[in-house]
């Protein structure tokens, strides 16, 4: 699975990574409330693309009854799932009463859950953190209700909000959110190469995993993952050539969905993720980001990377 990532899995990667063989493939996270307000930015994220089934719409929030006429909404608007978020650690997230700072309040995240699924007619899953911090890791507890509440998968990201993206993600902790329940449960947390896959299934007792930030440039590690996990082997990575032609589809998708401005700005942490390793790749990124016209960022790219594919053709 893909996780939601806010600025990164939008509709053009989404559309990258399941032409890789993603199983699921999750929204970024949407604000309820500002999704109710019609907010243009949260809207686009709730866009679904025909490629995006069985489409997984992931919300946030802190009010059960916004929740629900958001969960309705992206139900209307085509998503197959519903996906509840309580594991953002982002501060402006947090400071609102969302994300991971339900796992602070488990009644209110409780009553949460149960209005969303009251709400719709699709399966609605939960994503969580291990805890707040290392005093409380409640996620087993939170899985319970979540279960009671009728929610039908639960993923567990390996830390609590407090690391944030620090240290190693615990995935033999999520084991214990394994046994508490009798759902599907989902790791997630620093899976970037397929051993990281079986050691972390190892660990966790989980069902399957979710890919996060090990995606960043690498759209393909999915299908590796779940290649090594059926026992087909491990495919080798894209050829220069075609990660070449990768990055092009992807900043020509990005130019279409969010025009020329926003398209370019966008897409400047993708050319650095897919050149990132690559040789002299810091002065083609910063040629990139110096760049305003979508015909000199491709041309940029044919300078960069055409030499290098000849190089190792010879």
């Amino acid at each position: 699975m893909l996780a939601p990532m806010s600025g990164v899995s939008d509709r053009p990667f989404r559309r990258i990574v399941r032409r890789f063989g993603a199983g699921l493939v999750v929204s970024e996270m949407i604000a309820s409330d500002a999704m109710l307000r019609e907010v243009r930015d949260e809207l686009r994220k709730a866009e679904i693309d025909a490629d995006d089934a069985p489409a997984v719409v992931q919300l946030a929030g802190w009010d059960p009854a916004v929740m629900a006429e958001a969960a309705r909404l992206a139900v209307d608007g085509g998503a197959a799932v519903v996906d509840i978020n309580m594991g953002c650690p982002v501060k402006k997230v947090v400071n609102r009463l969302a994300g991971s700072a339900l796992m602070r309040d488990e009644a209110l995240a409780g009553r949460i859950i149960e209005a969303v699924v009251g709400a719709v007619p699709v399966p609605v899953t939960l994503k969580m953190r291990t805890g707040w911090d290392d005093s409380d890791r409640n996620a087993p507890r939170l899985a319970r209700i979540a279960e009671r509440a009728g929610v039908k998968m639960i993923t567990v990201h390996g830390r609590t909000r407090c690391q944030m993206y620090g240290g190693r993600a615990d995935w033999a902790f999520i084991r214990r959110v394994k046994d508490a329940v009798d759902l599907p449960v989902v790791a997630n947390g620093d899976i970037a190469t397929p051993d990281d896959a079986v050691e972390c299934l190892a660990l966790s007792g989980a069902d399957g995993v979710m890919i996060g930030r090990g995606a960043y440039g690498r759209p393909w590690i999915l299908r590796q993952v779940a290649d090594r996990l059926a026992g087909r082997g491990d495919p080798a990575a894209p050829s220069l050539a075609e990660l070449k032609a990768i990055l092009v589809e992807h900043l020509d998708a990005m130019l279409s969905h969010y025009g020329v401005n926003a398209g370019l700005r966008n897409a400047r942490k993708h050319v650095g993720w897919y050149s990132q390793g690559l040789p002299d790749s810091a002065g083609f990124r910063q040629t990139v980001n110096n760049t305003v016209e979508p015909s000199r960022v491709f041309a940029a790219i044919d300078r960069y990377f055409d030499p290098l594919i000849e190089r190792r053709a010879a």
